[in-house]
C-alpha cells in the first residue's frame, strides 16, 4: 500500500503541490487574522460552581480585577513641591483615556457634620487650588486621624523617626471592556509613562502592580517571545540541517515544510476561533521542532538508499514506502501526547491539545507530499550531501553502544536500577504548588513590585466575600446593623492574618460615618449602635450626601447590590500559592460559618484568587489524567503496529523510565509540580516514543532478512537506525533548549526538562530497548519476539 502511495505522490506531484500551496495560501489568510488573547486563561469549566459564583459576583458588583495600583515611598510627600507634583501626577492619571477613577491621599475626602442642615457633608482633605504648605500640613493631620484610610491609602507600619508613614498607594480603576481588548496595552503604557515621568521629576521610585498591569505586560511578552522563538527555532533548524546535509537546497526544503506547518497551525487557531495564549503560543515552535525530524528521517532514508542503488526514482519510492508508515505513527503518537489535553475539563488545555494535535498530523501530510515531490525535481544527491552517513564520531559511538548491548547486559540492568532508585527517591520530594506570578523571574520588576506591595500592604490579589441576606432589602436601614456587626467581626479575623490586608466593606464606611457624626473623634471609629440607628438609616438612603459624587460615596455604593440583599467584602491578599491559599480560605469560611446562620445568610468566597486556585487544580489534575490517556492511546497504537504484547512492554519501559527520571530530577532540584512542569510529561512521552517506533519498525523490517536472528537484527538496527535517531534527538533537544531563553519560568522548565527527558529517552531506546528485545535469545537464536 505504501509503495502505491509513493508512486501516486510522484505521479501526481504537480497537482498535489498546487493543492498544497493553494490551501496554504487560504490558511495563510486565516493565520493573518489570529489575535492575542487579552483575557485571563479559561482554566475552569463554565459549569464549575466556583466559576458560576465568580460570574454571579461580576454580574452584581462588576469586575474585581480592574485596579492597577501604584505605590511610592517618601518622607517628603507632604512638602509643597513634592505634593504638587504628586497631585499633578494624579490628575494626569485621571486624564488617561479609559481610566474611570483614581483614588489616593490627594483625592481623599473627610466627612463633617453640618449642624444647620443636620446632614453629613464631604469635602476634600486637600484642596485643589491655593494649596499652601500650611494647608498641606493641616490636611496631613486630618488624614492620619481618619482610620478609614489606614492601610487603604497608606501604610501605618512603615514609619520614620518622626512617626510618620512613608508608603502611599494610588488605585487606578480601568474600564473593564478595554482590559479585555488590545486597547489595554496603550492604557497601561500611558500609566507606566506617567509613573516614570513622576520618578524622573521627583526622584521618588514608583512601584506598579495589580492584575491589569500583570495581564497586559505578560500578554505583550508572550507576543514578543512568540516571534523570537519562532525565528530562533527556524534559524537553529537551518543551522543543524546545513551541518548535517551540507546542502542549501535540502535545508531550504526542510524549512519550507515547517514554515507551511506553522502557517497551518496559526490558521487552525483562527478556524477554531481561538486566540494566542501563553500555552498555545508554544505551538508554532513545537511544529518546527517536531517537523524537522520528519525531514531528517525522510532525507536520511533517501540518501542512504540512493547511495546503495544510484536510482533516484526508486530511492524516492523506498523513502516514502519505508518511512511513510514510521513517520505516520511517530507523528500520531506525538499528536496523541498533545491531543489528550482535549480530554481535560480545562478550556485552555483543550485549545492547546486540539490545535497542537491537528497541526502535528498536518506536518506529516505536508512532509509526505512536499518532500518526495520537490526532491523529484531536484538534482541527485552529491557525494558531499551524503557524507554525514559516514560520520566517524557517531559511528564509533554506535559501535560502543552495540558493544554494551551485546556484552554488558548486567551492567545495563544495574545502572538502570540505580537510576530508578535515585529517581523514585526524588519523586517523594516533589511538591505541588503554584503562584499567580509563578513563571516570572525573581528579579523581574513585575515580581519585585508585587513583593513590595505584599511587604507594605499585604498584597494586591483580589479576594471577595459576598454576604447574601436571602431577603430583598435585607440590608436596608436598621436591618443592616446586625449584618454589619457580623461582617466587622469577620473583618477583624481577616485583618489578623499575615497574608490578608484589612477588608473594605460598608461596615468600614459606617464607622467613618459615625466618627464624622461625633465631630471626627477617632475613639468613635466604630459601628453605630442602636441609638445611632435613625441617623445611619437616613445616611444609607441615596442622595443625602450633599456631594454624592465623591470617591468615598462611589466606593461604598459599589459594595451593595441594587436590591439591597447582598453586600461584598473586598480583600487584598498576597500571592500565597495554591498550597497556603486553601488553608486561608478554610479559616475564613469556618469563621464565617460561626458568625452567620446558614438558614438566614449565604456567605460565598470568590474573586480572582479563588478562580486561580480552582484553575490551577483543574489544569494539574487534567494534565495528570492526560498522561494516563496518552499511555493508553499510545499503547494501543503500538499494539496495532507490532501485533505483539511482548514488544508493547518492551517499547513502553524505555519511555516510562525517562519520565520517572525527570520527575526525580524535579524532586531533587526542588522544582514544584505546577501546570507548566506537569505539561512536560505528556509532551515528552508523545515525542520520545517516536524513537522507539523508528527503532522497532526498522527491527521488524530487517528481522526476516536476517532469518529471524534477533541478536544479529538488533545489531544491524543499532547501526542502521541509530544514526538518524542520534541526529533527530540532537535536533529535538536543541529545539527545546530554545525555550530555556524564555522570560517565563514555566516555559524555561518546559524547555530543559523536556530536553532532559528526550536525552534519557534516546539512551534508553538505544541501550535498554535492544537489551530487552534480546531477553531469552542467545547470539544464534532465531526466536521472533514480534510474533510472541
Amino acid at each position: 500500500m505504501w509503495q502505491k502511495l509513493a508512486r501516486f505522490v510522484l505521479r501526481n506531484r504537480v497537482v498535489l503541490l498546487i493543492i498544497l500551496f493553494a490551501s496554504t495560501v487560504v490558511m495563510g489568510y486565516f493565520a493573518s487574522q489570529v489575535k492575542l488573547s487579552y483575557e485571563f486563561a479559561k482554566a475552569i469549566p463554565t459549569d464549575n460552581p466556583k466559576y458560576k459564583e465568580y460570574q454571579a459576583f461580576r454580574d452584581k458588583f462588576g469586575d474585581d480585577g480592574n485596579l492597577l495600583v501604584i505605590a511610592i515611598e517618601s518622607d517628603k510627600i507632604f512638602e509643597l513641591n513634592t505634593f504638587n507634583s504628586f497631585a499633578k501626577f494624579q490628575e494626569d492619571l485621571k486624564n488617561v483615556p479609559h481610566v474611570e477613577d483614581v483614588l489616593s491621599i490627594v483625592s481623599a475626602v473627610n466627612l463633617t457634620k453640618d449642624s444647620a442642615s443636620e446632614k453629613l457633608v464631604s469635602h476634600p482633605i486637600f484642596t485643589k487650588v491655593d494649596l499652601t504648605q500650611e494647608r498641606i500640613d493641616s490636611g496631613e493631620k486630618i488624614l492620619f486621624i481618619l482610620p478609614f484610610y489606614k492601610t487603604l491609602l497608606y501604610n501605618p507600619v512603615l514609619t520614620d523617626t518622626s512617626g510618620k508613614t512613608n508608603a502611599y498607594i494610588t488605585a487606578v480603576r480601568i474600564n473593564k471592556d478595554v482590559l479585555n481588548s488590545a486597547g489595554r496595552t496603550e492604557v497601561v503604557n500611558n500609566i507606566i509613562r506617567l509613573s516614570d515621568a513622576f520618578t524622573t521629576n521627583t526622584k521618588i521610585q514608583t512601584h506598579l502592580s495589580g492584575l491589569p498591569l500583570i495581564r497586559t505586560l505578560v500578554a505583550n511578552r508572550i507576543a514578543k517571545e512568540l516571534r523570537w522563538f519562532l525565528l530562533g527555532s527556524l534559524a537553529l533548524s537551518a543551522f543543524i540541517l546545513l551541518i548535517f546535509f551540507r546542502s542549501v537546497s535540502t535545508a531550504i526544503l526542510s524549512l519550507l515544510v515547517v514554515i507551511i506547518g506553522v502557517i497551518w497551525g496559526f490558521g487552525i487557531l483562527e478556524l477554531f476561533h481561538y486566540k494566542i495564549t501563553l500555552l498555545n503560543a508554544l505551538i508554532p515552535p513545537l511544529i518546527v521542532v517536531i517537523g524537522i525530524p520528519n525531514c531528517i528521517y525522510f532525507l536520511n532514508k533517501y540518501h542512504s538508499t540512493y547511495r546503495l542503488t544510484t536510482d533516484k526514482n526508486q530511492s524516492l519510492v523506498d523513502m516514502v514506502s519505508k518511512m511513510g508508515v514510521v513517520t505516520l505513527f511517530c507523528n500520531l503518537t506525538a499528536a496523541i501526547g498533545f491531543a489528550v489535553f482535549a480530554f481535560t475539563k480545562s478550556s485552555i488545555l483543550k485549545e492547546f491539545g486540539a490545535v497542537a494535535g491537528i497541526s502535528i498530523m498536518m506536518i506529516f501530510v505536508i512532509s509526505f507530499i512536499l518532500l518526495p515531490a520537490v526532491l523529484s525535481f531536484l538534482p541527485v544527491p552529491k557525494a558531499g550531501q551524503t557524507k554525514y552517513l559516514d560520520n566517524r564520531w557517531l559511528t564509533a559511538l554506535l559501535l560502543k553502544i552495540e558493544q554494551w548491548v551485546m556484552h554488558h547486559k548486567t551492567i545495563v540492568y544495574a545502572v538502570t536500577l540505580v537510576v530508578l532508585i535515585f529517581s523514585v527517591a526524588g519523586i517523594f520530594r516533589l511538591q505541588s504548588e503554584g503562584f499567580i506570578v509563578d513563571d516570572l523571574p525573581k528579579t523581574d520588576k513585575i515580581y519585585t513590585d508585587l513583593k513590595y506591595f505584599e511587604k507594605n500592604f499585604k498584597g494586591v490579589m483580589p479576594l471577595e466575600i459576598v454576604v447574601d441576606t436571602k431577603k430583598r432589602y435585607g440590608l436596608a436601614g436598621a436591618r443592616a446593623l446586625p449584618v454589619m456587626e457580623k461582617i466587622d467581626s469577620l473583618s477583624q479575623y481577616i485583618t489578623a492574618q499575615n497574608e490578608l490586608a484589612r477588608p473594605l466593606s460598608i461596615a468600614e464606611g459606617l464607622k467613618f460615618v459615625k466618627q464624622a457624626f461625633y465631630d471626627g473623634d477617632t475613639a468613635n471609629y466604630s459601628l453605630p449602635n442602636s441609638f445611632d440607628a435613625a441617623f445611619v438609616g437616613q445616611y444609607l438612603k441615596p442622595g443625602n450626601d450633599s456631594s454624592s459624587k465623591n470617591n468615598l460615596t462611589k466606593l461604598l455604593t459599589s459594595f451593595m447590590d441594587t436590591a439591597r440583599q447582598s453586600t461584598r467584602v473586598s480583600i487584598n491578599m498576597a500571592d500565597v500559592g495554591t498550597k497556603r491559599l486553601p488553608v486561608i480560605l478554610e479559616g475564613i469560611q469556618q469563621r464565617a460559618n460561626t458568625l452567620f446562620d446558614s438558614s438566614k445568610y449565604k456567605v460565598t468566597l470568590t474573586g480572582t484568587s479563588i478562580t486561580f486556585l480552582e484553575g490551577s487544580r483543574f489544569i494539574i489534575n487534567g494534565l495528570k489524567e492526560s498522561i494516563g490517556w496518552a499511555f493508553l492511546l499510545i499503547a494501543l497504537c503500538m499494539l496495532y503496529l507490532f501485533k505483539s504484547v511482548r514488544i508493547l512492554f518492551c517499547s513502553l519501559i524505555p519511555n516510562v523510565i525517562p519520565l520517572i527520571v525527570t520527575a526525580g530530577i524535579m524532586g531533587w532540584a526542588g522544582i514544584r509540580l505546577k501546570p507548566s512542569t506537569v505539561l512536560v510529561f505528556s509532551v515528552a512521552l508523545g515525542i520520545a516514543i517516536d524513537v522507539t517506533i523508528r527503532f522497532l519498525v526498522n527491527y521488524k523490517q530487517e528481522l526476516p532478512q536476517n532469518k529471524n536472528n534477533v541478536v544479529l537484527t538488533v545489531s544491524e538496527t543499532i547501526k542502521h537506525t541509530g544514526l538518524s535517531i542520534l541526529y533527530t534527538s540532537m535536533v529535538l533537544v536543541a529545539g527545546f533548549i530554545i525555550f530555556c531563553f524564555s522570560g517565563f519560568g514555566g516555559t524555561q522548565a518546559l524547555g530543559w526538562l523536556t530536553s532532559v527527558t528526550l536525552f534519557v529517552a534516546t539512551i534508553t531506546n538505544l541501550v535498554l530497548l535492544p537489551v530487552l528485545l534480546m531477553i531469552g535469545n542467545s547470539p544464534t537464536s532465531s526466536k521472533n519476539p514480534i510474533s510472541s
